[in-house]
């Protein structure tokens, strides 16, 4: 089964050809990181216009480079929550007259479901139970993925993203958007140990987490320095406030794969390309015998092969949609 995928929730415009799931026969993909880093973060309008600008020529892109034609396409999925709604919308959009054109079903794709399923692309072997963590730019979520389509949330920030954090830290520290990359690649100037950074516990839900504090205080801890005249060690800030969030991370992983009973654990987002919490992953799951699945770092961006694997495992479970879905800012992965 081929299915033709899109996936336009934030600044990267995605189309992909994906055979059963697990093959991908072309990911094409249009990122737009040099026009917004000029304001220093995504202007919702400019992506949401730039989606426009390109989606046809790449959807021709992803047909060409998969060798095939509309009438090989079987389905069409989309990311069709959550999102920058603008966004969502151009790609949900387009994808409706795709699928209405060709005739064939439409699917509706949870954004971090598709995250989730970029593992299946890079791991064969990869089945569920299992317990997941996605981490990305909007989302941060401890989830019990209890088969392909099935999922309950068991932790969540309860206010920041992790990867907002990164961002807002490299601004103050100076560093280009997005900030995820230059981040990591300057705590690996220093070991560290430099900095005391905070760490949020939620009263009542051990498994949830809060990154606006440590967001703050780095902001405070840049500020101070500018106001005193003291010189800042932004490699070891750097390199300690990756490890506060890998410290907040990853024991709530090993805890909530604990309470869900699994043995095998996944990571997903953008996020999960940061060597810091890659690393801190590996040793915490392998001192707790837990088997790791991590995507290579080209699956951990938003790209469109995710979205057609986890179609693929929608379609299947009956989860199509008629030409009246519509677009969310949130919703629910269990939804």
């Amino acid at each position: 089964m081929k299915i033709l995928a899109f996936e336009s929730s934030c600044d990267e415009t995605a189309v992909a050809v994906v055979e059963d799931g697990r093959n991908v026969l072309s990911d094409a993909i249009a990122s737009q990181v040099d026009i917004h880093a000029i304001y220093g973060g995504v202007v919702p309008e400019i992506a949401s216009r730039k989606h426009t600008e390109v989606i046809a020529a790449l959807t021709e892109q992803a047909l060409k480079e998969a060798n095939c034609t509309r009438q090989d396409i079987d389905a069409v999925a989309v990311t069709y929550a959550p999102g920058l709604i603008g966004a969502v919308l151009v790609g949900l959009s387009f994808a409706k007259s795709m699928a209405f054109g060709l005739g064939v079903p439409l699917i509706p794709v949870h954004h971090i479901r598709g995250h989730i399923a970029a593992n299946y692309l890079a791991f064969p072997e990869l089945e569920p139970p299992f317990l997941a963590l996605a981490i990305s730019g909007g989302n941060t979520l401890l989830i019990d993925v209890r088969s392909y389509t099935d999922m309950e949330i068991l932790g969540a920030t309860r206010d920041d993203a992790a990867g907002e954090c990164f961002d807002k830290a490299a601004r103050v520290l100076g560093l280009p958007y997005p900030g995820g990359r230059p981040m990591d690649e300057l705590a690996q100037t220093s070991a560290g140990g430099v900095y005391k950074l905070p760490q949020a516990h939620v009263d009542g839900a051990p498994l949830d987490l809060s990154f606006s504090g440590l967001k703050t205080a780095v902001v405070n801890l840049a500020h101070h320095a500018e106001q005193v005249g003291e010189e800042l060690d932004r490699g070891a800030l750097a390199r300690d406030f990756a490890q506060a969030v890998s410290d907040a991370l990853v024991p709530r992983v090993v805890e909530a794969a604990r309470l869900a009973g699994r043995k095998t654990v996944v990571a997903a987002g953008g996020v999960a390309a940061n060597s810091i919490i890659r690393g801190d992953l590996e040793r915490a799951c392998r001192e707790n015998d837990l088997r790791l699945f991590m995507p290579p770092l080209k699956l951990c961006g938003d790209n469109g092969a995710m979205v057609g694997a986890q179609g693929y495992y929608e379609y299947l479970a009956g989860h199509t949609a008629g030409m009246d879905l519509n677009a969310y800012a949130t919703r629910d992965i269990a939804e």
